[in-house]
């Protein structure tokens, strides 16, 4: 779910009810009503009473906001902190059912609820800006998401009756990042922060891009949801979008066909496709230096829209703490970071103690991972920075290692102690092996064909949000439906003898060629299980890199045909042992469509526009001293 907007994810829990309602209207409303106090038995917290305003920013546009507080708790009771959340998917729908049903261990305890409609969107004035860049703040019209939100904690400071002058800030994926403009020239109040699956560089590898390479299907849907109206419009096609995007060749065709070319950050899509001035100036990252209040970064290894975010937030901030050689800290400590086994916004509803859908599931024993975040620590975080509540332990880094099925808690991230760098060499015969060639050759070779891409997940291909779409569940479906295909490459080890863990981040290394002069590159390391466990491949890390990038996002250029060449990127953090029994594979391919538009595989400017006959069908080889860089736990016995 975009954003994970806690109002949205309870009437999903109730929708079930009413959708299967044959009966009257009034009838479904009774059955709803009777869900949600089924789902509030457990509930002992205050009552909450509802407020809307209109807060004026410095250069005159107000804001709408509602404002949830306890009954009565304006003029009688402890002064209590403000918890906010800025989004661009509407308020109206928060409400006080919603404060319960959505983070009920914050709610029991007592909190002056914010939830504003940001800029442009829904009921607020001003002009919406995608990600709006943070500018110098030389006048009043200067303004950008750190002012709005400062302007807004002024006036609540003021305005709103009985409040303690503490400010936590909090969301998921586009809130994700107006929490982190909350702690960027942050107003004194704001005790702490937590940007979950935040939008940090949705060119490097967040949303829209992913090293280079367009996030097709997702930035068509996603920007005529936001741009094309005020308010959220879902793309909800019949059509399989495999069909759609192949058909009409490129972005700009689908584009057109959509009628969405004028809207601004397609039009971005179509012009300037590289990493120009536009998409840097968007980015978080070179912003943060020494944290300025304590921040909760939050992400899921399986968040199929900003897993990229939250560690690189962490990674930003984190080398700016005085630590000593081990990676703990010294001194004082603001950064922590909670990564566990979720999709976008998981943790934030639900048991979590699996995720899948009818393509694969994958299971974390009797681990209630997502009630375990919210209460172990996500509540205690703002109790303490914002209550001076004790009862939060949290030293860095908690991270939940799937396959063991466990939590653990680090130093820092990656972990230093306990792990070093294991290379796993793609050799040939599909085997993946750890002693290192003492010859480059052939390991393996396929021929790309652009007309016959790999698709991601299981087709038809959805709408990202349409009706019955399997988007948010795709990084654990079985990759049994494509690792047969002769158009890509396995390497596997044997069935291991003992448990292999993987904690930390994996890079891939390649020495391969192209007999085109562009191309993508995909890999993926997978957990193979035994056939007595049904032989289910789970993808475990997984990257793209477009080849047109391999030496410098800012400079693209064309790779030389047959020339051996090296790529090198990051697949990300990863927490994981591989189980005896099961073994470790690596899969190489040269597409993921339509998720990743098509690269024709010969060099042209701009791959939005690419005509037809540039789309060619090349034989990709790769060469033995290909490797992945694994963080392996030490004292692991490799086959």
């Amino acid at each position: 779910m975009r954003g994970a907007k806690i109002a949205a994810a309870v009437w999903m829990c109730v929708a079930g009810v009413m959708a299967a309602q044959t009966k009257p209207a009034q009838t479904a409303e009774q059955a709803r009503d009777s869900r949600i106090a089924e789902m509030l038995k457990d509930y002992h917290g205050p009552e909450y009473e509802r407020a809307e305003v209109m807060i004026p920013m410095r250069d005159g546009v107000t804001l709408h906001t509602i404002i949830l507080r306890p009954v009565g708790s304006e003029k009688s009771g402890a002064p209590l902190p403000f918890l906010m959340t800025r989004t661009p998917y509407g308020v109206d729908g928060d409400t006080p059912t919603t404060v319960k049903l959505g983070k009920p261990e914050l709610a029991e305890s007592g909190y002056i609820y914010v939830e504003q409609d940001i800029r442009g969107r829904y009921e607020s004035g001003g002009k919406f800006v995608m990600n709006r860049p943070i500018v110098a703040h030389t006048t009043k019209d200067d303004v950008d998401e750190t002012t709005d939100t400062r302007d807004t904690i002024d006036w609540l400071l003021k305005h709103v009756p009985n409040n303690n002058g503490r400010v936590g800030v909090l969301g998921v994926s586009y809130p994700g990042f107006l929490s982190m403009m909350a702690g960027i020239d942050a107003h004194p109040a704001v005790k702490a922060i937590s940007p979950q699956a935040p939008m940090t560089n949705i060119w490097l590898g967040d949303d829209f891009f992913h090293n280079g390479a367009f996030r097709e299907t997702y930035g068509f849907d996603y920007v005529q949801e936001l741009e094309a109206q005020k308010t959220d419009v879902r793309a909800n096609s019949k059509e399989d979008q495999y069909d759609f995007f192949l058909s009409h060749v490129n972005f700009e065709g689908a584009a057109k066909a959509a009628g969405m070319t004028e809207l601004p950050t397609a039009k971005v899509f179509l012009s300037q496709p590289s990493y120009v001035k536009f998409w840097r100036d968007m980015a978080v990252e070179p912003h943060l230096h020494e944290p300025e209040v304590p921040t909760l970064e939050v992400g899921g290894y399986w968040d199929q829209e900003d897993m990229w975010g939250t560690q690189a937030e962490y990674a930003a901030l984190r080398p700016h703490e005085p630590a000593d050689e081990t990676g703990e800290t010294t001194g004082a400590h603001k950064v922590y970071l909670v990564l566990g086994p979720w999709n976008h916004g998981g943790w934030s509803r639900g048991p979590g103690d699996e995720l899948g859908g009818k393509f694969g599931t994958v299971m974390f024993g009797d681990e209630k991972t997502g009630a375990y975040y919210r209460t172990k620590i996500e509540a205690p975080f703002f109790e303490w920075y914002l209550k001076d509540k004790p009862g939060f332990d949290l030293k860095d880094t908690a991270s939940f290692r799937t396959g063991e099925n466990q939590w653990h808690r680090y130093a820092v991230w990656p972990p230093k102690q306990g792990f070093h760098e294991q290379d796993a060499y793609l050799d040939p015969a599909g085997k993946l092996g750890f002693a290192k060639p003492s010859a480059e050759k052939k390991s393996a070779s396929y021929v790309a064909d652009p007309a016959n891409p790999i698709p991601y997940r299981h087709r038809p291909v959805q709408s990202t949000y349409g009706v019955g779409s399997t988007w948010r569940t795709w990084l654990v479906e079985d990759q049994r439906f494509v690792s047969d295909r002769k158009d890509l490459a396995n390497f596997s080890t044997a069935e291991l003898k003992s448990p292999v863990t993987v904690t930390g981040d994996v890079v891939a290394d390649l020495k391969a060629a192209t007999t085109g002069t562009d191309g993508d590159w995909i890999v993926k390391l997978v957990d193979v299980y035994p056939a007595s466990e049904g032989g289910y491949q789970l993808m475990v890390a997984e990257e793209i890199l477009r080849g047109r990038y391999r030496k410098s996002f800012t400079d693209p250029e064309p790779v030389k045909a047959g020339e051996v060449t090296e790529y090198k990127w990051s697949l990300h953090g990863v927490d994981h042992t591989f189980l005896p029994g099961h073994k470790m594979m690596v899969e190489v391919q040269s597409s993921w469509f339509p998720l990743y538009d098509r690269n024709p595989q010969t060099y042209v400017e701009n791959i939005m526009k690419a005509p037809a006959d540039a789309y060619k069908a090349e034989t990709i080889t790769i060469y033995d001293g290909s490797r992945l860089e694994l963080p392996m736990a030490d004292g692991v016995s490799l086959p």
